[in-house]
């Protein structure tokens, strides 16, 4: 009998495993390779898990990435939240509920050094009463409400400034069934500062009467003007209070947001605020191809890239804002309204300045984008409408926008017909994509294609989620063809658009790199890896 017949040397069906490689089995039935548990916790932290994936709920994900968090937390706790720390101030990740789900895990399941860093990290990881919120639901679910987690809460109260503590009492209530009353009451946080005792009091008890008088101090101005705005009569008395004491939009009573408040409201609104309300500004009449010296003004600061880096702003959150604006209506059917083309640009420029500036390498690139149904399912970051496959185009754009040779294509069982241009605008991208019909899965059929048409490559690079499974080669052994045949010590770099456990990159092999996309360093890990840097 001929056993080597039925074994091709590299020449593996998808559906069976390579022999002589550790490899798993995924979720569609194929075999791929296991990331680290950190890179899962970096997928993790950067991606989330919310919206789940084609071939795995929501739940199935999330209990997936909580075993790797518990599994890095017993290897080096520490060492978690210092990667937590490090994802969450640097605004590398669009949600900051992972980061925030995974230091609820560090202060409850990790050992005595564990919690304690966990817990001092807490200002650092949870900066706004939303994020608190989230922590607290999330705590406990792992541990009680001892000293320790009292004492961090209590701080996270304390170290703050009256000003800015003031702020976050008016626009952030309560989340997740918490709210500032029971964390106080929780925390009893201590202090003689009589500003600070009055804060307090406020968003516990509230205060019995509010003068018609401006309080005498700068903090506690806000509550009062607040409390003036909530028990105005006119939209022109809200917007007078907001121009005068600088009223964020939480403070103002929905009834009342008339056009006059929305005007008033824009000169110091944050860019998170102008990027969540573009459409409430365009549908008030403030935003819109007339008011030509407000168009401007927002463009300018939509695409300030320092302005978006210190406000943490993600390619993501730009990305959404983008795709909703542009569509004309809200993704809820909150209305329409009538989009200012040169609001669509600015949101097409901010994206990419949104990331880190990539110097060109020089290299021969292939993007190669997963338009399979599974990469059509399912949502990045939680991100309505955002499904992988949408989000990798995009994200194709960053390195279309910054190499000069450059080669885009779509797969699925075989090759699809993709020309992406870098003059082209991320929502005309994303049509196109979002167009192409669906298949199963075969991530070799870059390097096939490669090989065949003899087109010379120094790297490629595949946007999936790696639940691939059809195909009669792997893209491991397709990748190897490709550099036997053309005599290129070509690379392969697997853009995890999921936040799964699987990798269609070999981790034994130096010229593989599994990253996760969307993490806001990739565009540069990238650049170092084309050029063996890293």
């Amino acid at each position: 009998m001929r056993y080597l017949t039925k074994i091709k040397k590299g020449k593996t069906p998808q559906s069976e495993p390579i022999l002589g490689l550790s490899q798993v089995q995924n979720s569609a039935g194929g075999f791929v390779f296991s990331v680290s548990k950190w890179t899962q916790l970096s997928r993790f932290l950067i991606l989330g898990s919310e919206g789940g994936s084609y071939y795995a709920t929501e739940q199935t994900l999330t209990r997936e990435n909580a075993k790797a968090v518990e599994a890095c937390i017993k290897e080096g706790g520490e060492r978690v939240v210092r990667e937590i720390v490090a994802v969450s101030e640097a605004g590398r990740a669009a949600k900051n509920d992972p980061a925030l789900f995974a230091l609820a895990m560090c202060a409850g399941l990790g050992d005595e050094k564990t919690r304690r860093a966990a817990l001092d990290a807490l200002p650092k990881v949870a900066r706004i009463g939303t994020h608190l919120f989230h922590f607290a639901a999330f705590v406990e679910g792992f541990r009680g409400w001892g000293r320790g987690l009292r004492k961090a809460v209590g701080n996270w109260y304390d170290v703050m400034p009256t000003g800015a503590l003031a702020l976050q009492a008016i626009k952030y209530g309560s989340r997740d069934g918490w709210g500032h009353r029971d964390l106080l009451r929780l925390s009893h946080p201590k202090t003689s500062d009589e500003t600070r005792n009055a804060l307090y009091h406020w968003m516990v008890d509230g205060w019995e009467t509010v003068g018609e008088s401006p309080h005498p101090d700068p903090a506690l101005n806000m509550i009062w003007a607040h409390e003036k705005a909530m028990k105005a009569s006119t939209g022109a008395e809200v917007a007078q209070l907001i121009r005068e004491y600088r009223l964020p939009m939480e403070a103002t009573p929905t009834d009342k947001r008339t056009r006059e408040v929305w005007e008033a409201l824009l000169p110091h609104a944050g860019l998170t605020f102008l990027l969540r309300n573009l459409g409430n500004l365009s549908k008030a009449g403030v935003l819109t191809k007339g008011e030509r010296e407000t168009v401007l003004s927002v463009a300018e600061r939509l695409t300030n890239a320092n302005a978006l880096r210190k406000a943490r702003v993600h390619p993501i959150q730009i990305l959404a804002a983008l795709t909703t604006y542009a569509s004309g209506k809200g993704v809820r059917g909150n209305g329409a309204w009538e989009t200012v083309p040169a609001i669509v640009d600015a949101l097409d420029t901010a994206f990419y300045r949104a990331f880190d500036n990539v110097e060109a390498t020089g290299k021969r690139w292939l993007l190669a984008l997963d338009v399979s149904g599974s990469m059509g399912s399912g949502s990045v970051a939680g991100i309505p409408g955002l499904t992988p496959r949408n989000a990798s185009a995009a994200m194709a754009m960053v390195t279309l926008k910054s190499e000069e040779t450059v080669e885009t294509l779509a797969f699925g069982s075989t090759l699809v017909p993709l020309a992406l241009s870098r003059k082209q605008r991320l929502d005309d991208v994303i049509k196109s994509v979002s167009g192409l019909p669906f298949s199963a899965t075969d991530c070799a059929q870059p390097m096939l294609w490669a090989t065949k048409n003899r087109v010379a490559m120094d790297v490629f690079v595949v946007y999936t989620d790696s639940e691939t499974w059809h195909g009669g080669v792997y893209p491991v052994q397709a990748l190897e063809q490709y550099r036997q045949k053309m005599g290129i010590p070509a690379k392969l770099i697997v853009v995890g658009m999921v936040g799964n456990k699987f990798s269609i990159a070999d981790p034994n092999d130096a010229g593989m790199l599994d990253i996760v996309g969307f993490d806001t360093a990739a565009p540069e890990v990238m650049r170092q890896f084309a050029m063996g840097e890293c």
